[in-house]
């Protein structure tokens, strides 16, 4: 079960105060577990347990080349957080 609608609507990066881009399937890359993105701040946040681990000392700071691939398929794709949850 992914996170509710009304939180991902609410949820801005603790950091940047941006928006978030909700990646339900995880990096499709590289697969792995669900997250969210901040492509202002490059911060990529866990999700346990359907909880987004909103914490800026817990989230993944990703280098450029890969901060810019994510906002790409995220603009491409128009997934921002809310938009998956549907």
């Amino acid at each position: 079960m992914a996170p509710s609608r009304e939180l991902l609507e609410i949820l801005v990066c603790p950091e940047s105060k941006a928006p978030l881009v909700y990646f339900p399937d995880g990096d499709p890359e590289h697969g792995g577990e669900p997250f969210l993105f901040c492509p202002t701040s490059r911060l990529a946040y866990r999700i346990d347990d359907d909880i987004p681990v909103m914490l800026v000392e817990e989230a993944s700071r990703l280098g450029h080349e890969e901060a810019d691939r994510l906002s790409q398929l995220a603009e491409g794709r128009a997934h921002h957080a809310t938009s998956e949850s549907e």
